[in-house]
């Protein structure tokens, strides 16, 4: 059986969701093919971030306008999916930190993010549950949270109610191209006809690139994350270390979300990113050293989630090189929770409109023409197992 659709959307995670919520705002007949079940992998199991400060520099037009529309969430989905405001704070005890943390303030404040630098005994009045070893730290109130578990699904099904279809348990076969005409042909749900493709696949988006002679340097990894059993709840914001030993979050009910580095491997194959013990003990340990109340907390459940990750560490979005009318919005490298919205705004004005007036030109997927690029950022984030081989 052949169906035709204006566009078809090839991944069910937040990126592909956000994507097809706003081409349907704009009239476009969507469906969305998910090779699993929506939001199951990096976008439902990601530590629900929406930091702004600390972010690759030609990403802030990007990521502001994306967290404009996340403190729109109830209008725009109709779920706030415990979106907080909460504030995000770097951290740091040696010069070698201060000084990354006194650089990404600078950037980010060249972008119109309000930051605030505090350190010594103004820092320990401001959070006197940080250990005495923590020197300096900057501050952003604006930065946020919400619950990556909630968001996914909300987001899919304010697209359904606009019309958008969705597969799920749906994988693409192929994907072809005549006569300005993309076929998607799947396993389970026939095929689809459509003038645009998205490739939203997360981890196994270059699958679909190499279709039409594209590529990128995308393997899967994940952050090893954990929650501990419910305290009193005294931590408002979001506690992250400069080397990002520690990432950490209280909710209201008191349980501590951690994620940290370096990041563990993942199997695209088999569907799996099992964490390590020695990941978990290393980051209470962290944590411990850096909330000194949370040392002996009891961690109750593990786990990790399957991304995409480019040594570069930054993602690709913009349009195909080879085949007009398709989009690639995937390799997010752990951070396409927060620009998610923003991602699904841009690309469904490259479809609708022909461009977007956001500056995407460093996301292309031609600038591994002459080979990766890999990052200082990639070497510290990474240790030997959770590389590819």
């Amino acid at each position: 059986m052949t169906r035709a659709f204006d566009v078809v959307v090839v991944g069910g995670g937040l990126i592909g969701a956000w994507c097809a919520l706003f081409l349907a705002r704009r009239g476009r007949r969507v469906i969305v093919l998910e090779k699993g079940v929506v939001g199951a992998q990096s976008s439902g199991t990601n530590f629900g971030s929406l930091r702004l400060q600390g972010r690759f520099p030609a990403q802030y037009p990007l990521s502001l306008r994306s967290q404009d529309l996340w403190e729109q969430l109830p209008a725009l989905i109709g779920d706030a999916c415990e979106f907080e405001r909460s504030g995000h704070f770097y951290c740091a005890a040696g010069d070698e930190e201060v000084a990354k943390i006194e650089g990404y303030a600078a950037v980010s404040r060249t972008y119109g993010l309000d930051v605030e630098l505090l350190e010594g005994a103004a820092l320990h009045r401001r959070f006197p549950w940080l250990s005495p070893q923590t020197r300096f730290a900057s501050y952003s109130a604006r930065d946020a949270n919400a619950n990556p578990r909630l968001v996914t699904p909300a987001v899919a099904r304010a697209a359904k109610a606009l019309g958008v279809e969705v597969a799920q348990g749906c994988r693409v076969r192929a994907l072809s191209y005549d006569n300005g005409t993309f076929r998607t042909q799947t396993e389970t749900h026939g095929t689809f006809e459509s003038g645009h493709v998205v490739n939203a696949a997360g981890a196994w988006a270059v699958e679909l690139a190499e279709m039409f002679g594209e590529t990128a340097p995308l393997f899967a990894a994940g952050p090893p994350q954990f929650v501990t059993e419910p305290l009193p709840y005294f931590i408002h914001p979001t506690v992250q270390r400069a080397d990002g030993s520690v990432i950490a979050r209280q909710i209201p009910r008191g349980n501590v979300i951690f994620a940290g580095y370096p990041r563990t491997a993942a199997d695209a194959v088999a569907n799996r990113a099992p964490v390590p013990l020695h990941k978990i003990l290393r980051g209470m340990a962290c944590l411990g050293e850096t909330v000194p109340a949370l040392v002996n907390a009891h961690v109750i459940r593990v786990w990790s989630g399957i991304e995409g990750y480019i040594p570069d560490m930054i993602p690709v979005i913009g349009e195909s090189r080879t085949r007009p009318g398709l989009v690639h919005a995937f390799g997010f490298c752990g951070h396409g929770f927060q620009i998610g919205p923003g991602v699904g705004l841009c690309v469904s004005e490259m479809i609708v409109d022909g461009t977007t007036p956001t500056p995407l030109a460093p996301f292309s997927i031609d600038r591994f023409a002459g080979g990766p690029v890999v990052s200082d950022k990639f070497r510290k984030e990474f240790d030997a197992p959770a590389l590819p081989h």
